[in-house]
């Protein structure tokens, strides 16, 4: 063993007692609100990985899609033909709120899709249940804000985790959440002239 290589094994043994000390501490168990947020992509993307793990683990779940409309997207596609016995898949809107141009129907929906999440939530069975653009809905007062905080901080099942996604995450979401991460944008190949690809945005 040269000198360079005993010096490195020595740094990650005290690395390793190091985080080893760390994880002894960490023995609690809960349901987590998750908020992926940003204007960067990936947000349902990653709450996605996050379903199909629950899916692989043969854990129930369920998705309620706040503003995406009918069209066809990989993850519904997957989860219906061969997972809905795992997952319940709700699409509740009919597409962005720049298509739709009904305020009055948007805020329907989205009240609809609202009520349906709390089923699912309450279901204990679910492990994990995906708000998928719930805060587009948010931010444009669609479902009153307090509403949701009151119901995720009262009413959510100790062990269920919940995830919401969207851009512009309400502060108040985000004081309750135990996980949050903002999804920066550097690049991004609409700014080109790119339009969105089969198997990279749906």
């Amino acid at each position: 063993m040269t000198e360079d290589t005993e010096r490195h094994a020595m740094k990650m043994a005290k690395k390793k007692a190091a985080r080893d000390k760390i994880m002894a501490t960490k023995t609690d168990k809960k349901g987590l609100v998750i908020v992926n947020t940003g204007k960067g992509k990936g947000k349902s993307s990653a709450a996605f990985g996050m379903i199909f793990r629950c899916i692989a683990h043969d854990m129930k779940c369920g998705v309620v899609q706040f503003i995406k409309g009918g069209m066809s997207t990989g993850e519904r596609d997957l989860i219906l033909g061969t997972f809905a016995d795992k997952c319940a898949f709700h699409t509740m809107g009919e597409g962005f709120t720049w298509e739709t141009q009904d305020k009055t129907r948007d805020t329907e929906m989205a009240q609809a899709a609202w009520e349906k999440a709390k089923e699912l939530i309450r279901d204990e069975s679910n492990k994990m249940v995906l708000l998928d653009e719930i805060n587009i809905a948010l931010r444009y007062d669609y479902i009153d804000i307090n509403d949701v905080v009151e119901f995720l901080v009262e009413e959510k099942p100790e062990m269920t985790h919940v995830v919401l996604t969207g851009r512009n995450a309400k502060e108040e979401l985000i004081e309750i959440a135990d996980l949050v991460t903002e999804m920066e944008l550097v690049k991004h190949p609409f700014r080109s002239g790119i339009k969105a690809q089969i198997g990279v945005e749906f």
